[in-house]
Formats: structure tokens, sequence, C-alpha cells
């Protein structure tokens, strides 16, 4: 078993502060603050299935007025790999979209249905997926990208980091532009209502990215917020220290008021979390510009 630097206590919901709109709501279920983010929002421009099942399914935004190729973000969401589904993050897609990317919003097996790595192995058929339709949507598979908040930062942080998930799709973590992880379980105690979900503990080691950094890994932005009660800051020092030292380009971007959702609300309410959707289009404009070059 690794030793890990983080205790972990994981909740099934998104915090009060996703439902701030103007006014900070202190109270209401999580359909009620999915409802809130997404109001006046319309639906995917279109919905596909990147294998069968119906945990296999990926939501499509187009880019808004963008010109020629554009990057893709395939997005995976977080709830404690028991929960989520991706029509709940019509607010990210349409945010990003809006930035110029093309948005894949991927579901993925969750507890009980599957346990570790099955997440992760739907993890890789999204992006294999998305890899393989960009262009038909005007993206550009030379400028994809990856992004999870919570939960959905370990699968993408496994997709950059564990070669053999992507191995299985034929792809390498090279075949990536980089990794955005939002408030990312990167070096976590598996413990309590965990334990079903991790299975086998002698898997427990392949579920921390930390373990796996050899140099090999795209670029990686990790944002997180100090306050964050749910995934410590400190899983986004480790790992970001561990791509360093390997000299892998690793951007660490702490938001010092920020708690376990404050990363979604800066693509929700990007003017309640300013520091967020600048960096993430620093973060992928770079690969749109050397494409161009």
């Amino acid at each position: 078993m690794t030793t890990t630097n983080s205790s972990v206590r994981w909740r099934g919901w998104l915090g009060p502060a996703l439902l701030a709109a103007g006014a900070l709501l202190t109270s209401g279920c999580l359909r009620v603050a999915f409802t809130v983010a997404n109001q006046g929002q319309p639906p995917a421009d279109a919905s596909a299935a990147y294998a069968s099942g119906p945990r296999n399914g990926i939501d499509i935004y187009r880019p808004t007025g963008a010109t020629g190729t554009v990057p893709v973000m395939v997005f995976f969401y977080g709830g404690s790999w028991r929960n989520g589904a991706r029509e709940d993050y019509r607010f990210v897609g349409r945010r990003l979209a809006q930035q110029g990317m093309l948005v894949l919003v991927a579901d993925y097996r969750t507890y009980p249905e599957t346990i570790f790595p099955g997440f992760v192995e739907d993890g890789a058929s999204a992006v294999a997926w998305a890899r393989a339709h960009a262009a038909g949507w005007g993206g550009d598979p030379r400028c994809l990208f990856v992004a999870g908040h919570s939960a959905g930062a370990q699968i993408a942080a496994l997709l950059g980091t564990d070669q053999r998930y992507l191995a299985a799709q034929r792809m390498t973590p090279t075949d990536l532009a980089g990794v955005i992880t939002l408030s990312g379980p990167l070096d976590f105690a598996i413990t309590g209502d965990l334990v079903p979900v991790f299975g086998d503990p002698a898997r427990w080691p392949d579920a921390q990215p930390v373990n796996f950094v050899d140099g090999d890994e795209p670029p990686f932005l990790l944002i997180h917020g100090l306050r964050d009660k749910v995934v410590e800051a400190q899983d986004s020092r480790e790992l970001a220290a561990r791509l360093q030292r390997a000299k892998v380009p690793a951007t660490l971007k702490l938001l010092p008021e920020g708690g376990h959702s404050t990363p979604l609300l800066g693509l929700y309410q990007p003017v309640q979390a300013p520091e967020v959707l600048p960096a993430i289009n620093a973060f992928v404009g770079a690969c749109k510009r050397a494409s161009e070059a």
C-alpha cells in the first residue's frame, strides 16, 4: 500500500459555492445546484456513444465564433466515482466552448457497476473516441486536452501519467496536449466508503497519479483551492512537484480562498473565481499557437 500525503473526505454533492448566482445560496440538494448552474444553458449540440453501455455516452459542444480548427477538451466530472451525469455539466461545456474549444463531456461507469480501474478505462475509451472524431467537428486532434474535477481529475491525471490506459487504445500520454486537474485527488488515502470502490488493496497504489511520474507526461495545469476540505491542496502540490522534478511542464494555480467547488465556480460564474478561466485559456492557447506557427 502506498504512503499518502493526504486524507480525503468525500461528499456526493457540490458545495454551495456552485449555487452562487449573484448571492450565495446556503442550502439545496444536488438537483437544485445543477438546475441553477444550467439555467438558460441549451443542451449539447450533439451526443454520441464512445462505447457500448448506458454509461458510455458523450455530449459535444461546438465552439462559439471560432474559425479554423480548434483545441479539443474532454471533460470528466466528479462525484466520488459513484455519481454524476454528463447533462448536469452543460455549464462547463458551454463555458469552455465560448472560449473557442470543442468540448466533450463524457459519462463513465461508476460504483457499483464497476470498480477501479473500470472508470479510468472508460476515460481512455472516451479520449480515443474524441481523437478519432474531433476533426469531423472542427477540432484539432493535435491539441487534445483532458480535464476533470475531483474524481474526474483523478481519471484525467491517470490518463496522463499511467501509460497503460491509453496504450490499450493505441495511444500514449504524449498524444495529449495537456491535462487539467481541478481539485484533484492525486495522492489520497483509500479509507471508509472508498474501500469498495477501489477493490483489491494490492491495486490501491495504482490509483495514485503521483506514483507514475517518469518524465514522459504531457504538460499539466493543476488548480486547487487552499481551503478545500474535501481533497487537500497538498495533492496538487505533490503531483506538480514530481512533474517539475521530472522536467515536465507543470503549472500549479492555488486559490487562496478556494474550496472544493471553487474551480467549477470559476467556469459557472467567472467573476467569482477570476483566476480559473484565464489559466485554462492560457494553457490551452499555447497548443493552438504552436499548431498555427
